[in-house]
C-alpha cells in the first residue's frame, strides 16, 4: 500500500511539472528535490512510466537528467533516445559512466551534435583494449575447474564497480544540485548592495522619499543620477525590479520597495501581490547582464559630457563661486517630483 502511495505522488509530481510550459529556476529545483527521493522509493512500473513522460518534456533540471540516464537501461532507454532537454555534456558523461547499452540508446537519437559524435566515437576506440582484457574473465566461468572462487571473484568485482558508480553519480548529482541551488546566494564578482545602502534604499522607499531614493540607487549602481531616475520612470516597475534584483537585494525587502513606490503593483493576483509575481518572473543572470549594459551605456554618455565641464585644477575658484546652478538643479528636479 505504501509503494502505491508513492507511486501516486510520483506521477502526481510529474503531471505537475509536465503542465508548466515554462519553468522558472525555482520551479525546476523544487523539481530536482522532490523527484529523485520519490523515484527512488517507487515501483519499477512507476518509474518507467513517470520516464516515458519525461522525455517528451522540453525542459529538466541537468540534476534530474543525470540522474535518470544513469538508471538499469530498461528504464533510461526512452529517456535517452528520446529527451530532447539533455544536454551534450550529460549524454557525454552518461555514456563514459555505463555500458554499451546506454551508449546505443542515445546513437539511436534522432539528431547528435558533432561533439557527442566525436567523444562517442573516441569512447569506442578506447573500447577493444578494455574487451581484450575482460575476455578470458568472461571464459573464465566455462571453465569447470573452481567455477566458484571465479564466480565470487567477479560478483565482488561487479560489486565494487556498482559501488563506486553509484558513488562518482552521487558526488556528480550533488554538484549539479549545488550548483543550481547556490547561484542566487553566489555573488562573488557580482555589484551587491552593502547593508547601508539596502537600508536606505527600504527607508526612502517606505517615505517614498523619490527623490533620495533615486540618489541613493544611483550610488548602489555607481552611476549618474539620470540612469537611477530613468530606471524609476518605468512605472510599470520592470526596470527597478531588474535593478534590485541584480544588486542582490533581498526578495521581501525588493517586493516591499516596488509596492511602495508603485502603488498599482499591491494589486492581488493568484494570492500574492502583482510586485511579488514581477519579481519571482525575473532571471538574475538577465538582470545582471541588463544591468552591466545600463551602467556602460550611462558611463559612456558621462565620459560625454565631463569634458565640457571646467576642470577642477585649471578653475579652482569657480567651483566655490558659482552655487546657483547646482541649486537652480535641484529645485527644477523638486518640483518634477512633485
Amino acid at each position: 500500500m505504501a509503494v502505491r502511495k508513492k507511486d501516486v505522488v510520483l506521477m502526481a509530481t510529474v503531471s505537475s511539472f509536465e503542465n508548466l510550459s515554462h519553468p522558472t529556476r525555482s520551479e525546476l529545483r523544487q523539481f530536482a528535490e522532490l523527484f529523485m527521493p520519490l523515484f527512488q522509493a517507487s515501483s519499477d512500473e512507476a518509474k518507467r512510466q513517470a520516464v516515458a513522460a519525461l522525455s517528451q518534456c522540453e525542459n529538466m533540471p541537468a540534476a534530474v537528467a543525470l540522474f535518470i540516464g544513469n538508471q538499469p537501461i530498461e528504464i533510461a532507454a526512452p529517456f535517452l533516445a528520446a529527451s530532447k532537454a539533455v544536454a551534450d555534456d550529460t549524454l557525454i558523461t552518461i555514456a563514459r559512466m555505463q555500458g554499451a547499452a546506454h551508449v546505443k540508446a542515445i546513437v539511436s537519437r534522432d539528431s547528435l551534435s558533432p561533439k557527442v559524435i566525436d567523444a562517442l566515437v573516441a569512447l569506442r576506440q578506447s573500447q577493444p583494449r578494455s574487451a581484450t582484457t575482460s575476455a578470458p574473465v568472461m571464459e573464465s566461468p566455462a571453465v569447470p575447474l573452481s567455477p566458484a572462487p571465479t564466480e565470487t571473484n567477479e560478483a565482488d568485482a561487479l560489486e565494487e564497480q556498482r559501488v563506486a558508480n553509484e558513488e562518482a553519480l552521487r558526488e556528480r548529482i550533488l554538484g549539479l544540485a549545488g550548483h543550481l541551488g547556490r547561484a542566487d546566494e553566489d555573488r562573488l564578482g557580482l555589484r551587491t548592495l552593502t547593508d547601508i545602502q539596502e537600508a536606505l534604499l527600504v527607508r526612502f522607499a517606505r517615505s517614498r522619499e523619490a527623490t533620495h531614493f533615486a540618489t541613493a540607487l544611483a550610488d548602489a549602481l555607481s552611476a549618474s543620477r539620470w540612469l537611477a531616475e530613468r530606471i524609476m520612470l518605468d512605472l510599470s516597475g520592470q526596470q527597478l525590479a531588474t535593478t534590485l534584483t541584480s544588486l542582490g537585494m533581498g526578495f521581501l525587502d525588493a517586493v516591499f520597495v516596488l509596492e511602495r513606490l508603485y502603488p498599482h503593483l499591491t494589486e492581488q493576483q493568484h494570492n500574492v501581490t502583482r510586485g511579488w509575481m514581477v519579481l519571482d518572473a525575473l532571471d538574475p543572470e538577465e538582470c545582471h547582464e541588463r544591468v552591466e549594459a545600463w551602467r556602460r551605456a550611462d558611463r559612456y554618455t558621462y565620459r560625454h559630457d565631463v569634458p565640457n565641464v571646467p576642470a577642477p585644477q585649471e578653475t579652482p575658484n569657480h567651483r566655490f563661486i558659482r552655487q546657483a546652478p547646482p541649486q537652480r538643479d535641484m529645485r527644477v528636479m523638486g518640483r518634477r517630483s512633485r
